[in-house]
């Protein structure tokens, strides 16, 4: 059973429930109850964010004896702006990989338009053959999609699938090439840099700048080889 890490979901409650003063002591006992229900539906689903309606509703009537329907769940959550969505998917980062990004974001926060010209970013995708259900819902008020609490972190996808490369440059973009099999350092060389890169490079010259996603496949020495050959320049 879920368990709260500290205090009790009643002295939260007494907390955010507004006090009844001598005025208005005939609100009814019923929208007393009504506002409890809300406030403990919200501060669980808040505080595990995965849990489904179902599961909200034999919690709540397992601490304070109330039944609600799923619906009824639904309904009281979305009175508050909380609904149930999926969940973005985004990669691990470490400390690291923060300060890194954060730090080349900023040494080029200023470049102009023809700075950025001259540089063909790529990137990878691989396509499950078979579906993602994602059948995992979360908790979450409109506009915060990419909070940090929305999100799940996945590596990469499993499974047999296709993988579709491509590059995009300011006014133009290469084809996508799609294969069935593995990204290695030869195919990546032969397939990407031989035949879509090295054509962008001859074209717009000295000036050219490519950047890649960084996977291990992009730093074997046999493309780190053909990039020198090619004198194609690595952007960090």
């Amino acid at each position: 059973m879920w368990t709260y890490p500290a205090g009790s979901i009643t002295e939260e409650l007494e907390e955010e429930l507004p006090r009844v003063s001598s005025h208005n002591d005939q609100v009814a006992p019923e929208l007393q109850r009504r506002m409890r229900t809300g406030i403990y539906l919200a501060v669980t689903a808040k505080r595990n964010r995965r849990s489904t309606a179902s599961d909200l509703s034999r919690q709540l009537s397992s601490s304070t004896g109330t039944t609600v329907s799923r619906q009824t769940v639904y309904r009281r959550l979305g009175h508050i702006g909380l609904y149930a969505r999926r969940p973005v998917r985004c990669v691990p980062l470490t400390a690291t990989h923060c300060l890194l990004r954060l730090t080349w974001s900023r040494e080029h926060s200023l470049w102009t338009p023809q700075q950025w010209s001259c540089v063909m970013f790529s990137d990878e995708s691989r396509v499950r053959l078979q579906s993602d259900s994602r059948r995992t819902l979360i908790w979450r008020a409109p506009g915060t999609r990419y909070h940090q609490e929305n999100t799940i972190e996945r590596h990469r996808y499993g499974g047999a699938g296709w993988l579709v490369w491509g590059g995009i440059i300011l006014g133009s973009r290469t084809d996508l090439h799609v294969q069935s099999v593995t990204m290695t350092g030869h195919i990546y060389r032969d397939l990407s840099l031989e035949q879509h890169v090295r054509l962008f490079r001859g074209t717009m010259g000295a000036e050219f700048l490519f950047i890649d996603d960084n996977a291990r496949p992009h730093h074997a020495n046999i493309v780190d080889e053909c990039l020198q050959s090619e004198d194609i320049t690595r952007m960090d």
